[in-house]
């Protein structure tokens, strides 16, 4: 039977330390706090009179003055662990958190979830050659000593750095050590624990090593469990649901953002805001609620990256220099459908070809189409992209034609702006479809916004933004004033959209028109 030992490391607002482990103990778990010593002392003993009815509770023996970055970190951590090893013989598990921590499901809900795989969960990544570092510094945590707090002792630790830099005073990882990186958040089975407590005392060498690293609580814990325990025992990620902004600074959970992440495939979530009381409340008596279902749709990061990015403009570092010195041709025409329902596209283009002799393409920038060999350029997405005058200028002359339509989704702006500024013709028709909230429900799964079991207040909130966001598309199209540009819409009559289209393929109207009838063009 699954009992979790919380290792919780908090330094401010005892009142709500105090409900934590209230609420986490209920449920038959038990906590284990380790209370800065930079704190205040009355805040600590206020925690201490809260909970000394508690015996689900203990507190870490040894007291440390903690800094971001610092040591520190991993030794309050490796005291609150060995007080709970100690008192609560009948754990089973243990698992890391904070006082911005809040659990996003029911202690039922998580006993079951850990006693379903005999494993642990902890971020471990390979330190050199995973991507987990984005900037900053990476070899450099390790093989210089850092002896200062890079926040509080900013000279100091660059000062310090770079002395070591100049004279060429660094240090190896240990030989039997393999580096690993990840998230400080983790859930280790008592065994792990215990083989981690026993390396301590064996390897007293390797704790000075990590004791001089920079961000140790992101490395220690991460290395040490691959080194004691089995590799198919380790699931590479935490239970504990947190995203970063862009600045890589954590994202900040608010009122509105319950229903959301009671849908994340997590236990805990951090950081949850003060002022989100509501929420807090609501998440509070969680823990101890009974047969509660959670649909997972585990939509969390993807919602949050799209929704951050609207509103913004894309501008890029540098123009794409690979293509500048090629053209397509002044003497050829290149035929654009624009269309964000693909399927309508490509019934259009069908139809073209069955009434002319127009070599056409479908989204060949934007799906694997199959295309005829060109000499390896078409094989990837990537390579298309890279090169695609020189992909177009290969198809061309593949089909011994001047002419050639290709479909592009109306997200691809620049890609329009790059054929539009080119010596060829370039004609865009766009087809203005209609999107109903069935549709953008659709479209949300497919791009991985939203799963098919996702909360309804998830769609509300989401498809708000995805109806302007493929209006401003259309919009920013029409605001460029392309030269050769012409639109058929959904809602117009056959012989409506049957002269636009006319014009777009040089075709005659009758033509054009059996084009435009054709009945199920538009069915979604």
């Amino acid at each position: 039977m699954v009992q979790i030992a919380f290792i919780l490391l908090t330094h401010k607002d005892p009142e709500t330390v105090i409900r934590q482990a209230a609420r986490l103990t209920a449920a038959g778990d038990c906590v284990s706090i380790h209370f800065d010593a930079r704190a205040n002392p009355a805040d600590f003993q206020q925690i201490r009179d809260g909970l000394a009815d508690n015996q689900q509770v203990t507190f870490a023996r040894k007291r440390l003055k903690c800094g971001w970055g610092e040591w520190s970190l991993v030794a309050a951590t490796l005291e609150a662990v060995k007080a709970a090893v100690e008192a609560f013989p009948d754990a089973t598990h243990f698992y890391m958190l904070s006082g911005d921590c809040m659990q996003i499901k029911s202690a039922e809900y998580a006993h079951r979830f850990l006693e379903s795989e005999n494993c642990d969960y902890i971020e471990s990544f390979d330190f050199f050659n995973s991507d987990w570092i984005k900037t900053g510094f990476k070899e450099e945590r390790l093989i210089y000593r850092h002896w200062f707090n890079e926040r509080t002792q900013k000279w100091w630790f660059y000062q310090s750095y770079e002395w070591q830099k100049r004279l060429g005073i660094t240090r190896k990882v240990p030989a039997d050590i393999e580096m690993m990186i990840g998230s400080q958040w983790w859930c280790l089975r008592r065994d792990s624990v215990e083989k981690i407590l026993q390396f301590c005392k064996d390897r007293p060498e390797v704790l000075r090593f990590f004791a001089t690293t920079w961000i140790p609580d992101e490395t220690f814990f991460q290395t040490i469990a691959r080194h004691v325990v089995p590799e198919r025992e380790i699931r590479s990620r935490t239970l504990t649901f947190l995203m970063f902004t862009d600045y890589g600074m954590p994202v900040t959970f608010y009122n509105d953002h319950y229903d959301m992440l009671l849908a994340q495939d997590y236990l805990f979530a951090r950081k949850i805001s003060p002022e989100a009381k509501e929420m807090k409340a609501r998440l509070g008596k969680l823990w101890g609620e009974q047969d509660m279902a959670f649909p997972i749709s585990n939509e969390g990061r993807a919602l949050f990256g799209f929704l951050t990015q609207k509103g913004r403009e894309g501008h890029r570092f540098a123009p794409r220099f690979w293509e500048t010195e090629s053209t397509l041709g002044r003497d050829r025409v290149l035929y654009v459908v624009l269309c964000k329902k693909w399927h309508v596209a490509k019934r259009l283009v069908e139809q073209i070809r069955a009434r002319t002799d127009l070599p056409a393409v479908n989204y060949l920038f934007n799906e694997q189409e199959e295309l005829p060999p060109l000499g390896g350029i078409e094989k990837t997405l990537e390579k298309r992209n890279r090169h695609r005058r020189a992909l177009l200028r290969m198809l061309l002359e593949y089909h011994r034609s001047d002419r050639l339509l290709i479909c592009v989704d109306p997200s691809d702006f620049d890609l329009l702006r790059d054929l539009t500024s080119d010596k060829v013709e370039t004609r865009i028709l766009e087809i203005e479809t209609e999107f109903s909230d069935e549709y953008l429900v659709g479209h949300a799964q497919r791009i991985g916004l939203a799963a098919h079991d996702s909360p309804s207040q998830i769609y509300e909130r989401v498809l708000p933004t995805i109806r302007y966001d493929l209006r401003y598309e259309s919009e920013k199209i029409r605001d460029a004033e392309f030269e050769h540009f012409w639109r058929i819409r959904e809602t117009a009559q056959v012989q409506a959209n049957a002269g636009p289209l006319a014009q777009f393929l040089k075709l005659d109207t009758d033509t054009a028109a059996e084009i435009a009838a054709t009945d199920y063009l538009f069915s979604d």
